[in-house]
């Protein structure tokens, strides 16, 4: 699969409504057949930062996001929110979902 990581800095006039902002481009992601999750949470240490953890199926999964109407169309609308470029970490994992973190199991 493709995980996929990403920081948002939203501009603060605008951080409290980023889920509102985002809401079409987040639905619409998360409806794809080959996303497999598309989850934001909001930084503790700066609520005009936003996370985004997002996962693929597949590198075809990932183009076809990427090459989307509803990422050309948030490519033109979320950027105007925006603080700074987004930051972002990707990588292709030999895994299909996620772990548990057996550290931390929970009897």
């Amino acid at each position: 699969m493709i995980f996929i990581t990403a920081k948002f800095l939203v501009r603060p006039a605008d951080a409290d409504r980023w889920p509102e902002i985002s809401r079409d481009f987040t639905a619409a992601t998360r409806s794809e057949p080959g996303c497999m999750w598309f989850e934001w949470s909001r930084s503790l240490e700066n609520p005009a930062e936003y996370v985004l953890v997002e996962a693929f199926r597949d590198q075809d999964a990932g183009v076809a996001h990427v090459t989307s109407a509803h990422f050309r169309e948030a490519q033109k609308t979320l950027p105007p929110h925006l603080a700074a470029t987004p930051k972002i970490v990707s990588q292709t994992v030999d895994q299909d979902g996620w772990s548990e973190l057996g550290e931390m199991a929970v009897n």
